[in-house]
């Protein structure tokens, strides 16, 4: 695991507050979604499929930040959409770092190298770039040739300016151990990118193309093949050791998706970003009026194949913090990474 100390010291104070104060249900990070609006049309993703009128709207900064601050949680995800199509994604992003929450700013890096002199580095920011393969196989799943190509060179004048970059790559039942092996190696040894998040490709209902997504036992072979001989333990990953047990099938855990909520232009959707069961205007009210029980794989059929972080990485690392043997694992493993 490759986060940063500062970082993970923030997060295990956090967790460890809510602790003291006996909440059993907390944020740990908020998946903002300031527009839906993106400049591709990735067969696997649904949200440009909302209507026009819907497409148009962009969140205001008050609102964004806003909701960031009512729900306490340490770190944002901003995603959409493509956020860096949001006229004033620069004055969100500013406004959430002043706050020193660390802002993760979901992109396909289409326009990051045009609007990249509207940010500043900072250790509370990263640009997270979506890299679904090497070049042909990335920009088949975008739709769009030059993509690939695209991405990597604003990969590399953002590391040049200074600035943090992560990567989020997801992989589907088209994928082989020797396709993550590749995008992985590529990103760890020859971009260097900053950190690595991992998907298996989960059952988005409004995503054209439903034929590709992963099942359980899919997922656990092909990350167990793709972590052997080594591998996990050289890839800078952006995962706890708990949940990469978890994609190998070595644990198993419940869903915890009211850690990771969904806030967009419709207000905070219920369970989760990948499920609409309507949506309420605070966090407050996601938290007490969701039946949080009827959730997770073996309670609702659309749960079934899920191995999605959104549910299961903070109850990976709610394991974590619960046990001395895998806090002391994890606090290697942020160490090691930090020294590399």
């Amino acid at each position: 695991m490759a986060m940063p100390l500062r970082q993970s010291i923030k997060v295990a104070t956090y967790l460890a507050e809510q602790r003291i104060r006996r909440r059993d249900k907390f944020p740990l990070i908020v998946e903002l979604e300031p527009l839906f609006a993106c400049n591709l049309k990735c067969e696997g993703c649904g949200k440009i499929q909302h209507p026009a009128g819907v497409l148009k709207q962009r969140m205001p900064v008050a609102q964004a930040v806003g909701a960031v601050l009512e729900s306490g949680a340490p770190m944002v995800s901003i995603a959409g959409g493509e956020p860096l199509m949001h006229p004033q994604i620069d004055e969100i992003v500013r406004q959430l770092v002043a706050r020193r929450k660390y802002v993760f700013l979901c992109t396909n890096a289409l326009l990051m190298r045009k609007k990249m002199d509207r940010f500043r580095p900072s250790p509370y920011f990263a640009f997270a770039v979506h890299i679904d393969g090497l070049r042909e196989r990335h920009d088949e799943s975008v739709a769009k040739e030059g993509v690939f190509d695209e991405a990597v060179e604003a990969i590399k004048e953002a590391k040049r300016r200074g600035f943090r970059v992560t990567t989020n790559s997801t992989f589907f039942n088209t994928d082989t151990p020797q396709t993550v092996i590749e995008v992985l190696n590529f990103l760890n040894d020859d971009l260097k990118v900053d950190e690595m998040m991992i998907s298996p490709a989960y059952a988005y209902e409004k995503a054209p193309d439903q034929e590709h997504f992963l099942g359980v036992e899919q997922t656990r072979e092909l990350f167990r093949k793709a972590f052997a001989g080594g591998n996990r333990r050289k890839w800078r990953l952006n995962h706890s050791p708990l949940f990469l047990d978890f994609l190998e099938g070595r644990v198993d855990f419940p869903c915890t998706a009211w850690a990771i909520p969904n806030y967009s232009l419709f207000g905070w959707q219920r369970p989760c970003y990948l499920m609409s069961d309507g949506y309420v205007p605070t966090y407050r009210e996601l938290i007490e009026e969701t039946d949080w029980d009827k959730y997770g794989r073996g309670k609702d059929p659309r749960c079934a194949n899920c191995m999605a972080h959104c549910g299961y990485e903070p109850t990976a690392v709610l394991a974590t913090m619960g046990s001395l043997k895998e806090s002391l694992r994890a606090m290697r493993e942020t160490v090691s990474g930090n020294r590399e």
